[in-house]
């Protein structure tokens, strides 16, 4: 279908109006700020190492561009990242509902990163610290074994009326996550539906405070505050994987 300049000047119009609405209703109704440009759009390695694994859905590999030209244009609003699923809604030709379901990372197969994990105490800390030892970032960012979701375990929903599995409005919001673990990398765990505390099982407190005394940055901070998890106790004991695997939930899969 052929857009000329004014009907895309009168979409963007329209959406304008509709977001001024929802303003005055008292909506807090802002963009998801991403880099404009050819400056790269993830900056830690949360952020760039949930874009590679994205990249490698090559069968939508012709959207993904326009998915960051999108978020680049200030499209993406009012992200959302819950235990299971990513909702925003994201401006095109009207504003649409997006939606991403991720399947919960299974329980046997997280208590198993986590006890292959538990030797490596100080790259837990790193964790922590936004940085990662080479032994765990091969652990969390292993294709098959890691964090980051399969193929298999997503499932796209969007309003507008493209019927491909991946639109530009869900490549949009994939994209936004990566954004949104720039600045909050503990969202992968609260998304994956596990409990990153798990990680610390047999650190302990001094371990904890001695990365404060030795780091500047970190050093008076209060950690537990930081990152959400209670540190005043550390576990000694490391949590069981069950005998037999969790019941798997049957989605709608999308396509390599």
């Amino acid at each position: 279908m052929w857009w000329s300049y004014e009907d895309i000047q009168e979409q963007k119009k329209r959406v304008q109006k509709e977001i001024v609405r929802r303003k005055k209703r008292g909506e807090n109704f802002e963009p998801l700020m991403a880099p404009k440009g050819n400056k790269k759009l993830c900056t830690t390695f949360w952020g760039q190492a949930w874009c590679r694994n994205l990249e490698n859905y090559q069968v939508y590999e012709s959207r993904l561009p326009r998915g960051r030209s999108y978020l680049r244009q200030g499209n993406v609003y009012q992200v959302e990242i819950q235990p299971g699923v990513v909702s925003a809604t994201v401006a095109g030709s009207y504003l649409y509902q997006t939606c991403v379901h991720i399947q919960p990372l299974n329980r046997g197969h997280w208590l198993k990163i986590v006890q292959q994990g538990a030797g490596e105490v100080a790259s837990m800390l790193d964790l922590l610290a936004g940085k990662l030892g080479d032994g765990l970032m091969r652990l969390l960012t292993d294709p098959d074994q890691g964090l980051f979701p399969k193929p298999k375990e997503i499932r796209f929903d969007c309003s507008c009326p493209d019927h491909a599995d991946m639109c530009k409005h869900v490549a949009a919001l994939l994209y936004g996550v990566g954004v949104m673990l720039d600045q909050r990398p503990d969202l992968l765990f609260t998304l994956r539906g596990v409990d990153q505390s798990e990680l610390l099982a047999g650190a302990s407190q001094t371990a904890v405070e001695s990365v404060a005394q030795s780091n500047e940055e970190l050093a008076g901070t209060d950690l537990s505050a930081l990152f959400g998890i209670d540190l005043a106790e550390p576990s000694t004991v490391l949590p069981e994987a069950p005998d037999s695997p969790a019941k798997k939930t049957r989605t709608r899969r999308s396509k390599r």
